[in-house]
């Protein structure tokens, strides 16, 4: 009777104890459930071809299959410096994990649109500007007609010097910026253990993947057919996202975030100019690379 008396005191025990250990030993980054996260860093941007309409009251026309590029700033203090932040392009992102796996995130995805200057391509339209307008100069029908696009003195990056006469047919551009705002929602899965990674806390990799949804909410910079450009925010349409990325955690609290994000962006109400009348209409996929810099924490 005593030698099983013993026996069960020992093993109760030896379950505690092994249960303490258990407990001991559970790391911080075993469980995602209640962390918030919040990131920064940077983009490169590519573009397909768009047919972009220009309409207004004495105008409308498409510029058939329009060639752009990204702006890159490279490695720059800009991407830190608080007062110029918002000039390179740029992501932000903070959300939070409603459980283990799956997060709900908010963010600012801000890519840079640039029309490739240095190109021909068709429109198709018309144009009949008063007389005693600049750009009546481009008046006419317009049936698949190549066009120069740095016709006149048209540069990327525009002009804010008076233009002249003529004045340049297009300079067409998000640049502060194409910007992306958007709701995702992702997994995160911890894959350290095909690394052989002894502790998580340490170091850890994860791979995430997410699909998103926003409005684009540009500052376009057009100048359209010598007319005064709008240069102004202006929620102009929506777009569509799906990302896949790596994630690699440090000490718990701190990540760095590769990411593939590609989408579609609809954007059917562009000012192109200072009357209301003058709109812009296209669509068209997008690429982004993303690194980004982040925390993860419980509050």
């Amino acid at each position: 009777m005593k030698t099983k008396f013993l026996f069960f005191v020992l093993l109760g025990f030896s379950l505690n104890t092994f249960a303490q250990e258990e407990i001991a030993v559970e790391r911080y980054t075993a469980h995602n459930k209640g962390k918030f996260f919040v990131s920064w860093g940077g983009n490169r941007d590519s573009y397909t071809k768009s047919d972009v309409n220009f309409r207004g009251k004495d105008y409308n026309f498409t510029v058939a299959d329009m060639k752009a590029h990204d702006k890159p700033k490279g490695w720059h203090i800009d991407y830190v410096n608080p007062a110029n932040m918002t000039i390179p392009q740029t992501n932000f992102r903070m959300g939070y994990f409603i459980n283990d796996h799956y997060s709900v995130s908010i963010g600012w995805d801000h890519m840079k649109y640039v029309m490739t200057q240095n190109q021909t391509a068709n429109v198709t339209g018309y144009i009949n500007l008063p007389a005693d307008q600049a750009g009546s100069y481009y008046n006419g029908e317009y049936n698949n007609q190549p066009v120069d696009m740095s016709l006149n003195g048209a540069q990327e990056g525009g002009s804010d010097v008076p233009q002249g006469n003529p004045p340049a047919f297009l300079m067409y551009e998000h640049t502060d910026g194409l910007n992306y705002v958007n709701t995702e929602v992702s997994r995160h899965d911890d894959i350290s253990k095909l690394f052989g990674l002894p502790n998580t806390d340490k170091f850890q990799i994860n791979l995430t993947e997410g699909l998103g949804a926003g409005v684009l909410y540009p500052k376009t910079n057009t100048t359209l057919l010598g007319k005064e450009r709008h240069d102004d925010f202006h929620v102009s349409g929506y777009g569509l996202s799906a990302k896949a990325g790596i994630n690699f955690t440090f000490f718990k609290y701190f990540y760095i975030q590769g990411e593939l994000k590609g989408g579609y962006i609809d954007m059917k109400d562009i000012r192109t100019t200072t009357s209301s009348e003058d709109k812009a209409s296209q669509h068209f996929l997008f690429f982004q690379r993303i690194i980004a810099f982040g925390g993860i924490f419980r509050i």
